[in-house]
């Protein structure tokens, strides 16, 4: 049914007309988001399009690195195995191999957290023409020094690459040993370091900026510190390092204990006092920070773009703030995102120009499942997701929200594909409770089969969203090829390329098998794919999308259409998003005598005596420029 549409003030006519002879005239103002005095925010920051990548899981370039079963002890599962070997990259996600099953264990974690498939940094490196292809001009790292885990947030060292993840692992691990790590005279650089600098340099080349993964809130059971500690106890060097509740003592009748990260113990915490984390560790990170950011003393254009910061919330500010001070006096235009998964209200402290740039931004990604995902009686209105992003885009400082990772899926959550297939299940918002919800072991109710052709339309709603709104865009490695999987760890799985073959999946979390006919194919999804770089095209091409002002236009609860418009320097962008399941027929009043243009269909609109009327199909958008 055809139904036509006003806009919700009268102040946005005057808003519309504005805009309209703005781009007739093309005259060049100032905008809001045009650098200001005040603002600590890296320009550069406010123009990219993030891709997260989880380097164990994205592209195995060098098959001689590959881990052995002593590479990867320390990690959890603590238990050896009997048998191990390196998992099959194109393999059933479900299945257990015979080696699996050889060991007798019925817990499926075991078996994920085990499984190694060799991503290393000769992968990223080999894909970053693929990158480049789809739009990416920024990536951010998940931990990539030594650790013996697939994810690496159990690091033995901060200064190390992971030498699993270079060309010669045995090779490095001879060099590292005759290190001493409290003294960065005598840091090596190992193969696996060069190759990262390669990395570095390589991206550089392309015009991306590159990020690594920081996470100074705790270290593994393998770093050399705790190892150090556990050994020689109150005689170790570390002693101070770590939050140590007891020692071995026999005659006080106390053994060795420590606090875990959330109890883990295979990730002991570091101690912080009323300062933060303690000099000793304190002072490692920030030697740390300076070798990845001036490697060898040759400048900031040879090291890395900045840092995400894993759990910030956990480290008191005090250390951030001496922290930011060192980033930015080895490069002034670094960029510091942290993880802050909390309440609005509770991140405002951070972002006082004085600890972080920006944060990932979840709240973003809460706020669209509710509006876009959510079916009736959990969802929000058009009017209340307009004024939840109002108050995301007003709570920060002048620039923040345009440096804001505007994420969905993530290495802590279910992919986007599979939150939309489980849609209802919980509120994504209630994080801790929607955390186990969405992990299929723990929740038989979890769908894990890939998302249907109604479900891919609404990723590509979303997607329309996420490239024109205000903030950095971030993909999560996979997305853009239709990965499907439930939280941690079926968020890991590895990422699909056109030279591998890929079984299907027949199996479910508890080993049983499907029907036939519930198999899932598992292959790149190009409709998908193609979706994506058109529309990181479209950001990348217009700086309206990426630096302009926002203005709400349409704001209907009764069809479900919410509209906005981007302006920068006479270039006007208006978007349309329709979140109903028919067409709708938006007619917009006092425009320009001008055609407008669909940049994703290349349909034209012309105005008639003043309206245009603009027909946007069910769950999807509008993004439209004068002609």
């Amino acid at each position: 049914m055809n139904m036509q549409y006003i806009l919700r003030q009268a102040s946005y006519l005057s808003l519309l007309l504005t805009f309209s002879v703005l781009a007739s005239t093309n005259n060049d103002v100032m905008p809001k988001s045009a650098p200001q005095a005040g603002e600590f925010v890296p320009e550069w920051a406010k123009s990219v399009v993030w891709y997260q990548i989880f380097p164990e899981r994205f592209r195995d370039g060098d098959t001689t690195n590959n881990p052995e079963l002593a590479d990867i002890l320390g990690a959890d599962p603590v238990e050896p195995p009997k048998q191990w070997h390196m998992h099959p990259w194109g393999s059933d996600w479900y299945q257990r191999q015979d080696y699996e099953l050889a060991n007798g264990e019925t817990e499926l974690w075991k078996h994920l957290l085990r499984r190694r498939y060799g991503g290393d940094l000769q992968g990223v490196i080999d894909k970053l023409g693929y990158l480049h292809e789809l739009g990416i001009t920024a990536i951010y790292l998940n931990p990539v020094f030594d650790s013996p885990s697939l994810h690496k947030y159990d690091g033995a060292s901060y200064h190390h690459i992971d030498p699993n993840f270079g060309p010669d692992p045995q090779g490095d691990r001879a060099l590292m040993a005759k290190e001493n790590p409290l003294d960065p005279n005598t840091w090596v650089w190992t193969k696996a370091d060069e190759l990262a600098l390669q990395l570095i340099d390589k991206a550089h080349k392309y015009k991306m900026k590159i990020i690594f993964d920081g996470v100074f809130n705790h270290m593994g059971v393998n770093s050399f510190a705790f190892k150090d500690l556990k050994l020689k106890q109150q005689d170790s060097a570390y002693k101070d390092w770590f939050s140590v509740k007891s020692f071995d003592d026999a005659t006080a009748g106390t053994s060795f204990d420590y606090e875990g990260w959330f109890g883990v113990k295979s990730l002991p915490e570091w101690r912080e006092d009323e300062h933060g984390i303690v000099s000793g560790p304190k002072e490692y990170i920030f030697n740390a920070t300076r070798r990845w950011m001036n490697p060898k003393g040759m400048g900031t254009q040879f090291g890395i773009d900045g840092w995400r910061l894993d759990v910030a919330f956990e480290v008191q500010h005090a250390f951030w703030k001496d922290w930011r001070a060192l980033v930015r006096s080895i490069n002034p235009e670094a960029y510091m995102t942290a993880e802050l998964v909390d309440k609005p209200e509770k991140v405002i402290p951070y972002f006082q120009g004085d600890e972080f740039d920006a944060e990932m931004n979840y709240n973003f990604a809460f706020t669209a499942a509710e509006f876009l995902f959510n079916p009736a009686g959990m969802s929000i209105s058009v009017s209340q997701f307009d004024a939840k992003l109002k108050q995301l885009r007003e709570l920060y400082p002048a620039g923040v929200a345009y440096v804001n990772q505007n994420l969905f899926g993530s290495h802590d959550t279910n992919r986007l594909a599979s939150h939309i297939v489980n849609r209802g299940l919980g509120h994504f918002r209630d994080w801790g409770k929607y955390f186990n919800l969405s992990q299929a072991a723990n929740n038989p109710e979890y769908r894990v089969r890939k998302p249907n052709a109604d479900e891919i339309r609404l990723q590509k709603l979303f997607v329309i969203l996420q490239m024109t709104y205000v903030g950095a865009p971030m993909i999560y490695y996979g997305d853009e090829v239709g990965m499907w999987g439930g939280n941690d760890p079926d968020n890991r799985k590895p990422m699909l390329w056109p030279d591998i073959g890929y079984q299907a999946e027949r199996y479910l979390p508890d080993g049983t098998e499907r029907a036939v006919d519930e198999w899932d194919t598992v292959a790149i999804d190009q409709d998908l794919l193609s979706h994506y770089k058109r529309l990181i095209a479209i950001r990348n091409q217009y700086a309206a999308l990426r630096l302009g002002d926002f203005a709400s236009l349409l704001i209907d609860d009764k069809q479900g259409i919410y509209g906005f418009a981007r302006h920068y320097r006479g270039e006007t962008i208006w978007v349309l998003l329709n979140n109903s399941n028919v067409a709708r027929l938006a007619t917009l009043t006092a425009v320009a005598d001008k055609g407008m243009r669909d940049l994703m269909s290349q349909e034209v609109f012309q105005p008639q005596q003043g309206k245009l009327e603009v027909t946007i199909p069910a769950k999807w958008g509008r993004i439209l420029t004068f002609e």
